[in-house]
């Protein structure tokens, strides 16, 4: 995230982080990596819509998943539903914040049974190490620490979507100040939400309850969902209702906000003639429909859990969406160290760049190699035993990125751009004076403004 902010930060465009990777490496490397990350949101978005319908699973199993594929799908895209985003989104975290506190609570011993959980279950023989795979490896020892690289590859599921602010910098004001605030708070976001989440969840829910691994059944449902547990061990009524319908809100507003990235991003690649130019096309309100409508028709990938299950699917997508997510990161932190590279090499320093990212260049390297590493063995349980349908949804991925790379360059005959021939200066100089004439009236305002105001403005602008 800081190599694509400080990236974002000297030179914003609405490219997106495929357009860096065209411009500081390879037109061949910028092509593979923006189809890599159209193929994403192709497949996320069913990903969603299965995930609804196993948490309308929870409440009920009579009524045939496609009829709920069907209402899902149709909903997407209803102008209203787009309208109510923001209240969605907020939505979301408050109910996070409200649920962490629960967790807090039900540990103090704020919760029916009056019973003070503490860090009861991180010791034996609950313990926070959970065994993967016990009775295939049969070693204890292997089993946790299979388990441990299991739950690296969950998140790595998790954490991917945070490069999205690499897609709209481009209709970011101000950007070499306001994309580094962004960054660092997705940082304490992701700290606060993701981290603290699991840390309480941990808290108030033993690594061993059978409830927990319910999602190995096709019936599974969201009684799955940690929190749900949590308060159905705590003894708490109707509340695991009320968080099931918000897990239900939350899917349905991630595949909506899944179907516009993934369409805007088609939409820039045919754009930029790197794809059909159909593509480009769009109405008197500015949607690009036709890239909207390939990206709907997607969603039709939720009917496979008719057949194989809902949990089979979810796995099968997870797999792919990980795959597809890694790639994007890796290709990220390459084009970085090729922008590292070119500012050494025309004699810029970092120092003078409006955002420099901390760590660096040890940061990308550590996060390209870290997540080659998880991306390779991220399979890992699919040959305990070899399961065809796992192992490719795994690493498909991988040889469809060298086919879109290795195809361009062959195609056109694009070559890796040495670092003294990168392009670090067509368009800053507008885009600097872009930047400069929507900051006069902001600076106007706030001389305008009183001194305690302008404090208040400031503690706003912060929350």
């Amino acid at each position: 995230m800081v190599a694509l902010g400080e990236m974002s930060a000297y030179l914003p465009h609405k490219k997106g982080f495929s357009g860096y990777a065209t411009r500081f490496v390879d037109p061949a490397f910028g092509f593979a990596l923006g189809w890599n990350y159209v193929l994403k949101y192709l497949i996320v978005a069913p990903n969603n819509i299965n995930a609804a319908g196993v948490v309308i699973q929870y409440w009920t199993t009579k009524v045939n998943l496609a009829v709920w594929m069907i209402f899902f799908i149709n909903l997407l895209g209803v102008r209203v539903f787009g309208e109510l985003e923001f209240w969605f989104s907020s939505i979301k975290v408050v109910t996070l914040i409200g649920l962490i506190l629960m967790g807090i609570v039900i540990d103090l011993g704020g919760n029916p049974e009056h019973d003070r959980i503490g860090f009861r279950y991180w010791d034996h023989p609950y313990g926070p190490m959970g065994t993967y795979l016990l009775a295939r490896v049969h070693n204890r020892h292997l089993a946790t620490f299979l388990g441990f690289w299991s739950t690296l590859i969950n998140a790595l599921f998790a954490f991917i979507g945070t490069e999205v602010i690499g897609v709209t910098v481009g209709e970011t004001q101000d950007p070499s100040k306001n994309i580094p605030v962004a960054i660092r708070r997705t940082f304490y976001r992701i700290l606060v939400f993701y981290v603290g989440g699991v840390f309480v969840i941990g808290l108030v829910v033993p690594s061993t309850n059978r409830a927990l691994f319910v999602a190995n059944s096709s019936k599974a449902g969201a009684a799955a969902s940690p929190f749900v547990v949590a308060t159905t061990l705590s003894g708490i009524k109707v509340l695991n209702q009320v968080i099931n319908a918000c897990i239900l809100v939350f899917v349905l507003s991630a595949a909506n906000s899944d179907l516009y990235i993934g369409s805007r991003t088609l939409y820039g690649l045919a754009a930029q003639g790197q794809a059909p130019r159909v593509f480009a096309r769009v109405n008197r309100m500015g949607v690009p429909y036709p890239a909207l409508i390939l990206c709907t028709c997607f969603c039709a990938l939720a009917f496979l859990n008719v057949s194989e299950g809902s949990s089979k699917v979810f796995g099968w997508f997870v797999n792919l969406v990980s795959t597809f997510g890694a790639i994007t990161w890796m290709c990220i932190c390459y084009t970085h160290i090729r922008f590292m590279k070119a500012l050494a090499a025309q004699g810029l320093s970092r120092d003078d760049l409006s955002y420099k990212a901390p760590f660096q260049p040890f940061g990308s390297w550590f996060a390209l190699i870290s997540t080659a590493v998880i991306t390779l063995f991220k399979g890992f349980d699919t040959f305990l035993p070899f399961t065809k349908s796992s192992f490719v949804t795994s690493y498909i991925g991988l040889p469809t990125f060298l086919l879109f790379w290795i195809g361009y360059k062959l195609w056109y005959r694009s070559r890796l751009i040495p670092p003294s021939e990168v392009d670090l200066v067509t368009g800053k100089r507008e885009i600097d004076v872009q930047e400069e004439l929507e900051q006069r009236p902001r600076d106007s305002q706030a001389k305008a403004i009183g001194a305690n105001q302008t404090i208040w403005y400031k503690i706003w602008d912060t929350i």
